[in-house]
């Protein structure tokens, strides 16, 4: 595995705050792997082995409905691990995993932390904090469906990926426009009802590229009082 594979997971969620001689017992029996754009990662009911982190590109977590119908649960980029909390409890993975762009991940088996965690207990308090992470994220994502509009969510998509601190900013979606609906929990006709309205805040979205005037401005539309926001033509 690559030198800044490793470094990227060991600065991780995962394994941050994992004493380093235990950290480097488990990443010396990590493996990174490529995955082409719509390759399965893990499906759905498949026997949980195994951790990642994300060392490049982007992964969707889904679950199937019974109707046939897909529910993103979270899209992962670079640094960002998932698959804990179930891997240590020998159960199936309730979600699936896909590479929506081609990347490369660094797989962690679960009995390997598991052996480590058995010989340091501490270890145990990052896979917490990992979990609890996650949580938190699931958490953001319930209140900002109940408490904001759906411009909203995709203005403060769109501040999460901005490269910029102020002014006026580039941000390049990652990707397609079904996935940033599934993620924010709206259909595709209303994401693009959602650009729309964000054209009046000084957004314009071009393809993959969604040009924002001014990030200030932007932030303050996103705390605005969700009421106003619907009051608004």
């Amino acid at each position: 595995m690559k030198p800044e594979y490793q470094a990227l997971a060991r600065k991780s969620v995962l394994l941050a705050s994992v004493p380093e001689e235990a950290a480097a017992s488990v990443l010396a029996s990590a493996h990174a792997r490529q995955f082409d754009r719509g390759a399965t990662v893990f499906l759905q009911g498949e026997r949980a082995r195994a951790i990642y982190i994300v060392a490049e590109g982007w992964v969707k977590l889904y679950r199937i409905a019974p109707s046939g119908a897909e529910a993103v649960v979270g899209v992962f980029t670079r640094g960002s691990s998932f698959g804990e909390a179930v891997a240590f409890q020998h159960g199936t993975y309730p979600v699936a995993a896909e590479a929506v762009t081609d990347c490369m991940l660094v797989r962690i088996e679960a009995e390997v932390l598991l052996r480590m965690i058995r010989e340091n207990p501490e270890i145990a308090i990052s896979i917490l904090s990992a979990t609890f992470a996650h949580l938190h994220a699931l958490v953001a994502q319930v209140e900002a469906l109940k408490a904001q509009t759906g411009a909203q969510r995709v203005a403060e998509f769109l501040l999460e990926l901005a490269p910029c601190k102020d002014g006026r900013c580039e941000v390049t979606l990652p990707y397609d426009k079904v996935l940033i609906a599934g993620r924010l929990g709206m259909k595709p006709e209303s994401l693009s009802r959602a650009f729309g309205r964000l054209k009046e805040q000084g957004v314009t979205i071009r393809q993959n590229q969604a040009v924002i005037r001014d990030l200030s401005a932007l932030k303050d539309y996103v705390e605005e009082d969700p009421a106003l926001a619907w009051s608004k033509p």
